[in-house]
């Protein structure tokens, strides 16, 4: 469990900079310069989310039960991520009426993806894991909603067009995930 803690206190912490110590990045931006700001937190967030990785597997070898969740979690959890998906894919098309409401929806994606997995496992691991992200996702959803209101900021809404490119990309991600790469990348098949 030490890795997996020592991954998620690494990742988390590289991504929560801007929530607790803006001013602080500021400063390391502009003496490092901003290419090799954005180098250090790279490899910082690469070495956390390898050691997330290892430490949940290390975990799952020899799993601490807390709670048997029921059956019907694993159908919410798989129902609650397609939003979560197409909140991820909104996040990377340019000018979507998803953006300009939600304003940043790969957060708001990892908060639905989070709740959704924390309802449906029971380890003391999966409350480790999906509980850290989850609650660095509501920190640093309304921190990021703060400071965009702080600024006056807003997000354009494009066409239609460019939310239903988000939602049949996201929708697609979502097949890919749940019924092939989750059980070759994570070992449990959401469907069987």
């Amino acid at each position: 469990m030490t890795v997996l803690v020592l991954g998620l206190l690494l990742f988390l912490a590289a991504h929560s900079v801007r929530i607790f110590a803006d001013d602080w990045r500021s400063r390391q931006i502009t003496n490092l310069g901003e290419a090799k700001w954005k180098v250090l937190f790279s490899i910082v967030s690469a070495v956390g989310f390898v050691l997330i990785v290892w430490g949940y597997g290390l975990a799952r070898t020899d799993p601490v039960h807390l709670w048997n969740p029921p059956i019907w979690t694993r159908h919410l959890a798989a129902l609650l991520t397609i939003p979560a998906f197409v909140l991820l894919a909104a996040a990377y098309v340019p000018g979507t009426r998803i953006k300009a409401a939600v304003g940043h929806p790969m957060v708001a994606g990892v908060k639905i993806w989070a709740f959704s997995h924390l309802v449906a496992n029971g380890t003391l691991a999966d409350l480790l894991l999906f509980g850290a992200f989850l609650a660095w996702a509501v920190a640093d959803f309304a921190s990021a909603r703060r400071r965009d209101r702080a600024a006056g900021r807003t997000y354009p809404a494009g066409p239609l067009s460019r939310d239903g490119a988000a939602i049949v990309v996201g929708l697609a991600a979502w097949a890919a995930f749940a019924f092939y790469l989750h059980a070759a990348l994570i070992g449990v098949r959401p469907f069987g």
